[in-house]
């Protein structure tokens, strides 16, 4: 049985622990914060291939639990065309469609999923640094403890340590430059379907929002910032005054957007955008990193949760299937590394289609009509949620 120190005690940990466990591992998890991250997060969607890919750990009906169906999704113009509806990605052969959930609530159902399974978790575990030889593994963390393995794991995220310590030279995230915001709106009473998400590409700025089966309106806003914002200006840019930026930006659309903003009690203080375009070292020896800490993509590719999630269940395929830790790593990166990049590089391009002045405005809505009125045979994003992972498939050695 082979002993894994997981870094990260997010969705990308908590999913590896439980895969690794149906492996027949031994996983522990390391959190750097000294509680857990229940009520921290906005929302997210994640797509049927993540779903698909929980299936066979028991988890898909766990993680539905904590959202709701969001079956298509709908496109439009700031000026109130509606230009197309269409479905969210398909649904798996049971129905089983893409999922809108609480961050939060995600995480609460796979903590509580892997407690019940008996994997442990350690509050208070910040890792500062790693050693490892041709047979183990130990941690230092902050608080002057060590933790010994067969092999680390890093979900440490976009920060991640584990990364800059199997690679010193490693890339740093690069700025996509968009700002992400949000937040629920309550008393309104839109005529929407729930759970299709309504995107709008603005004349200022993009914005969507979801009617939850609950009745409130979920939302998410993406300003655009042509250069990455210091941590004081974020933290001047909240509050009030945050919301009559976003009102501003969207006053001129004829949407739904400023009516949801004033609806909305607490807006999401805003945050920046990231990317990795590409990770060159992602394991070294015993040691290796996955989820965003490998290939962190932008939120407009709709994939960072199915991503972490494939991941997490194609890392404990590897090492259920190939016996040697180092072979079973290069195998999990030679199997995972092509299809990640291609997401983060769509998620790069949807995003671009956000970033735009007033002139490249009138030129991109051109575009985005033209595209709508005689759409492709092909849907160029459904690489993503078309892939499948099959846990019972042996890993081929």
């Amino acid at each position: 049985m082979t002993r894994a120190l997981i870094i990260g005690g997010g969705v990308a940990g908590t999913i590896t622990a439980i895969a690794l466990h149906e492996a027949g591992h031994e996983p522990v998890v390391f959190e750097a914060y000294a509680h857990d991250s229940e009520g921290v997060g906005a929302f997210l969607t994640l797509a049927v291939n993540g779903l698909d890919a929980l299936l066979p750990l028991g988890l898909k009906d766990v993680v539905r639990s904590a959202g709701f169906d969001s079956p298509r999704m709908s496109i439009g113009l700031g000026n109130g065309t509606r230009l197309a509806e269409f479905p969210l990605g398909g649904a798996l052969p049971d129905g089983t469609v893409s999922q809108t959930v609480l961050r939060s609530d995600l995480y609460v159902a796979l903590r509580d999923e892997a407690a019940r399974r008996g994997i442990r978790v350690e509050y208070g575990k910040r890792l500062i640094g790693a050693d490892q030889t041709n047979t183990h593994v130990t941690a230092d963390f902050s608080d002057g403890s060590h933790a010994d393995g067969d092999l680390l794991i890093g979900a440490d995220g976009l920060r991640s340590r584990v990364r800059t310590i199997i690679d010193p030279d490693a890339p740093s995230p690069r700025y996509v430059p968009l700002l992400n915001t949000g937040g629920f709106a309550e008393g309104l009473d839109l005529p929407d379907e729930p759970g299709v998400l309504n995107m709008v590409f603005g004349k200022r700025v993009f914005f969507c929002h979801v009617v939850s089966t609950d009745g409130r309106v979920w939302w998410f806003a993406n300003p655009a910032r042509k250069t990455e914002p210091t941590a004081a200006e974020l933290i001047t840019l909240a509050g009030e005054k945050l919301r009559a930026e976003l009102l501003h930006l969207v006053a001129r659309d004829r949407t739904p957007a400023a009516e949801i903003i004033r609806a909305t009690r607490e807006i999401y203080p805003a945050w920046p955008t990231y990317d990795f375009p590409t990770v060159p070292v992602w394991h070294r020896g015993r040691m290796v990193i996955i989820g965003d800490a490998a290939h962190a993509t932008s939120p407009a590719a709709g994939q960072g949760a199915s991503m972490a999630i494939e991941d997490a269940v194609t890392l404990g395929k590897c090492l259920r299937d190939v016996p040697d830790i180092e072979h079973a790593l290069s195998t999990y990166e030679s199997l995972r590394r092509e299809r990640v990049e291609a997401v983060v590089a769509a998620g790069k391009r949807n995003g671009e289609q956000k970033v735009i002045g007033p002139v490249g405005r009138v030129v991109r809505d051109f575009f985005i009509k033209r595209a709508f009125a005689k759409p492709s045979d092909e849907d160029p994003n459904a690489f993503m949620w078309n892939h499948r992972t099959d846990w019972d498939e042996k890993v081929a050695v």
